[in-house]
């Protein structure tokens, strides 16, 4: 059964980092490409980023690039997303998904 959790999420300043993790099992993490998807309330899923396999390769949305670093520990089974510099519009569910799954999410609210 493929698992993913995700934990770190929580309520920060504008212009303060937040560090996401996502436990992953169920199936070939170390040859999976992961990825990080929000969505803001009221709006549809947004892509965020994502890396492949060997964590050589990481890919942004326009929106968060020079700000997100994902990042992955194949020994650990576990992907992360460091957010700095955060926005208000950055508020929103993390959630972290492989090719066809999704986990439940983790909450991130950025306000003053």
């Amino acid at each position: 059964e493929v698992q993913l959790v995700e934990s770190g999420g929580g309520l920060v300043q504008p212009g303060g980092s937040l560090r996401l993790s996502c436990a992953a099992s169920g199936f070939p993490f170390s040859r999976s490409t992961m990825n990080w998807v929000r969505q803001a309330p009221g709006k549809g899923l947004e892509w965020v980023s994502s890396i492949t396999s060997g964590g050589d390769t990481t890919y942004y949305a326009d929106s968060v690039k020079g700000r997100f670093t994902i990042s992955r520990d194949n020994a650990k089974n576990t992907l992360y997303l460091q957010l700095n510099s955060l926005k208000t519009e950055d508020t929103a569910m993390y959630h972290c998904s492989n090719e066809a799954f999704r986990g439940p999410g983790t909450q991130v609210t950025v306000s003053s």
